[in-house]
């Protein structure tokens, strides 16, 4: 396949759409006939051709076998995840995408962990309404795809500092909850993951009002990212990054050891179960 979308020219949701489009179209297929032999329905494919939705990656995946294309939908896929999120966003992601260190503290459970169905409730929240069923949809979608970072074959090394807060509200069903206990036991268990508690036991402190997260990229330079009340700041002056780290290494240091952060999560996860 020799279809390429210039990304400076449209959004990476429009040039999957068109790429759909003309996969299909090459194929000499109708969208009714594409619904009837991949299964999907005829007006969800349209929007996607229309670059009005974005779909889950096995769908990409699926379309991909479908027409021959290699992996190509897939990648494009990849591009037009970031669609999915606000412009101040974006900057924040193409550097998380390419960074060779990340350091993250979390009043909750960070996203890069969450399961599907968790990331769905959290996503939805207080606001869900009937009409915002899609854009929550795409968002989720887009959370799942960040997740590749931490599996791909140049995985960042990863610290994950996560406030006790985040363990003691559940989900609101118990195999959500339990299927996202197990998922960040597992993680940590993973060779580029380090990951600690924060207890509560530590009392108040300097970051209990939002997320902060740490980039190194590979030519050392570094940037930092805090997000709270609605709102996300990226800062990248060398100075303020510097206090940044300190602020983090002082959270590190209250923090349960490794170790004790598992049997902290086993320990939860064993009394959700009885």
């Amino acid at each position: 396949m020799d279809e390429r979308v210039d990304v400076e020219r449209e959004s990476g949701l429009a040039g999957l759409g068109r790429t759909l489009r003309h996969l299909r179209e090459k194929a000499g297929k109708s969208l009714g006939q594409l619904a009837q032999e991949t299964a999907y329905d005829k007006s969800y494919l349209s929007r996607l051709e229309a670059g009005k939705r974005l779909s889950k990656m096995a769908v990409m995946e699926d379309l991909d076998r479908y027409y021959g294309s290699g992996d190509l939908l897939v990648q494009l896929w990849k591009v037009a995840r970031h669609d999915a999120f606000k412009d101040k966003y974006k900057e924040f992601m193409r550097l998380e995408a390419t960074a060779r260190v990340m350091h993250v503290f979390t009043p909750g459970v960070p996203g890069l962990l969450q399961t599907e169905e968790f990331a769905r409730g959290v996503l939805s929240g207080a606001q869900a309404t009937a009409g915002n069923t899609e854009e929550v949809d795409e968002q989720v979608a887009a959370r799942m795809g960040r997740q590749l970072l931490l599996r791909r074959d140049s995985a960042s090394n990863v610290r994950f500092i996560i406030d006790e807060y985040a363990f003691r509200r559940p989900a609101a069903t118990a195999k959500t909850w339990d299927d996202q206990l197990l998922r960040i036991e597992a993680v940590a268990l993973w060779p580029n993951v380090v990951l600690q508690v924060l207890p509560f036991a530590t009392g108040v402190h300097h970051l209990m009002d939002g997320s902060l997260t740490l980039l190194w990229q590979r030519d050392g330079s570094a940037v930092a990212y805090k997000e709270g009340n609605g709102g996300g700041e990226l800062i990248d002056g060398a100075e303020e990054v510097l206090r940044h780290r300190l602020s983090y290494d002082r959270l590190r240091d209250l923090a349960l050891p490794p170790p004790d952060s598992l049997a902290f999560i086993r320990g939860v996860l064993e009394d959700h179960r009885s």
